[in-house]
């Protein structure tokens, strides 16, 4: 009889090992370490009775297959799914708790239910008569909508052979287990061929697959990345959940373009699309304050325009504080240090602030130059313009770098009313002329700086 081994794994990034450890090697997590029986291996040589007749061919005869999509009615998801779910697909769905993936789901059902789709929703958290009560509230009236309760995963796959339905929602895969594994449920064990099972069965039968995942304190998927590398489309839900406003975003697409997003209001109705996020995220902007400017982000194949705001105060402690909300800190500190050296600005001895309103998070450098300005504004105590947007990055020496997709995002800036807008100035000749936006070219940082103490961005 072959001796029982057993293995510790990391719960967070998968990481084994054969004792138990305090700290991960691999992703430095305390206290995430599971013990997991490993399966025995038979001894001696395996058989190798494969199938041999296969053979490889060539790209140009293969017939590519049909991507067929279902359009949700969302708008919104849709353009983050990159036009709907496609047939057979396996899409995880990540975000906080209470944050509204369960009210986003439940509204798809009905959409889905709408077009004559039928849906089972398995839910491994609450019973039936909760999901009912939630459904109610939303006013879920689809007849093609069946919920099961239930975390055995046997269980799950038999009712779906018996079902036969055109969607299944998992809610959620950290729930499930499988009588086979012998680990608990949530494991990464248990996580990963729950995931591997699924996939092969919605593959298998032509089933799109929905499944939820619950995120760490960090933000990210829990469990091993592996299970992110399984699935065909990762979905993030983010927002602020003392604010309405939510986002969609697709980290992965192997139907689409990444890094799309939609944006959503939640009421106590369930999401409503917000068409037009750039007016949304400007609304209640105050007009011409210190520490404020306007920039224009690239959300997958959407430019949005997104508010950056700054405050600069006095040190209360020998230690400046800093802090950053929605923008990459070690690049908000690095913009600090150009602001100290390139533009005489003694900001090293304040505390430094600087938030992205409306729980945007802004990951390309082109929100480099407004940060600079709003930065710099909220120092000199100088108001930016309401009408004067900027966009660029900035570099270590201080110069304004291009950023890629500038006449989208010019145009962009003008459908919303602004009149000006600061641009690196070795690209502004090839960028095509808008009748009622102003560039105002600069090379760098000190010339940026120069136009707000001069007041030349006003008119």
């Amino acid at each position: 009889m072959a001796k029982i081994k057993s293995k510790f794994v990391c719960q967070n990034c998968g990481y084994e090992t054969g004792k138990w450890l305090g700290k991960c090697p691999e992703c430095g997590s305390f206290s995430t370490f599971v013990e997991e029986i490993e399966k025995p291996q038979p001894k001696g040589n395996h058989p190798t009775n494969y199938n041999t007749d296969v053979t490889p061919k060539i790209l140009s005869e293969i017939k590519p297959l049909s991507q067929e999509r279902t359009k949700t009615g969302l708008s919104e998801l849709d353009r983050v799914l990159g036009g709907g779910f496609v047939q057979g697909s396996l899409t995880l769905v990540g975000g906080d708790p209470g944050i509204g993936k369960s009210t986003l789901l439940l509204q798809i059902c009905q959409k889905l239910g709408e077009q004559g789709k039928n849906i089972l929703y398995v839910s491994g958290e609450e019973s039936v008569q909760q999901i009912k009560i939630r459904a109610d509230r939303l006013e879920i009236t689809t007849e093609k909508l069946k919920l099961l309760s239930e975390t055995n995963l046997n269980i799950i796959e038999s009712v779906i052979a018996k079902e036969n339905p055109d969607y299944v929602i998992i809610d959620s895969i950290q729930t499930m287990f499988i009588d086979e594994v012998s680990s608990a449920p949530g494991s990464v064990s248990q996580v990963r061929e729950a995931t591997s099972r699924l996939m092969h069965l919605g593959k298998g039968k032509n089933i799109s697959l929905i499944i939820v995942g619950h995120v760490t304190k960090d933000g990210a998927i829990a469990g091993p990345k592996i299970l992110e590398h399984m699935v065909d489309t990762v979905l993030y839900f983010e927002g602020d959940k003392q604010a309405s406003y939510r986002i969609l975003r697709a980290v992965k697409n192997r139907f689409g373009g990444t890094n799309e997003i939609g944006v959503f209001e939640m009421t106590t109705e369930g999401l409503h699309q917000v068409e037009n996020p750039s007016m949304m995220l400007l609304s209640g902007r105050p007009k011409d304050a210190p520490g404020t400017c306007v920039t224009c982000a690239m959300e997958g194949a959407r430019p949005v325009l997104a508010e950056v705001q700054a405050l600069i105060a006095p040190a209360s402690a020998s230690n400046p504080r800093r802090m950053s909300n929605g923008f990459d800190y070690n690049r908000f500190a690095m913009l600090l240090a150009v602001l100290e050296k390139r533009g005489n600005l003694k900001v090293s001895q304040c505390d430094a602030y600087l938030n992205i309103i409306g729980g945007l998070t802004l990951e390309e450098p082109a929100a480099d130059l407004s940060a600079v300005v709003a930065i710099a504004s909220s120092y000199l105590d100088k108001p930016v313009p309401s009408h004067m947007a900027a966009i660029g990055e900035v570099g270590l020496s201080g110069e304004i770098r291009s950023i890629n997709h500038m006449e989208q995002r010019l145009s962009e800036v003008q459908r919303l009313g602004f009149t000006q807008c600061i641009v690196p100035a070795h690209r502004v000749k090839e960028m095509k002329e808008l009748p009622h936006l102003e560039l105002l070219p600069v090379q760098n940082v000190a010339q940026a700086l120069q136009l707000l103490v001069q007041g030349k961005l006003m008119k």
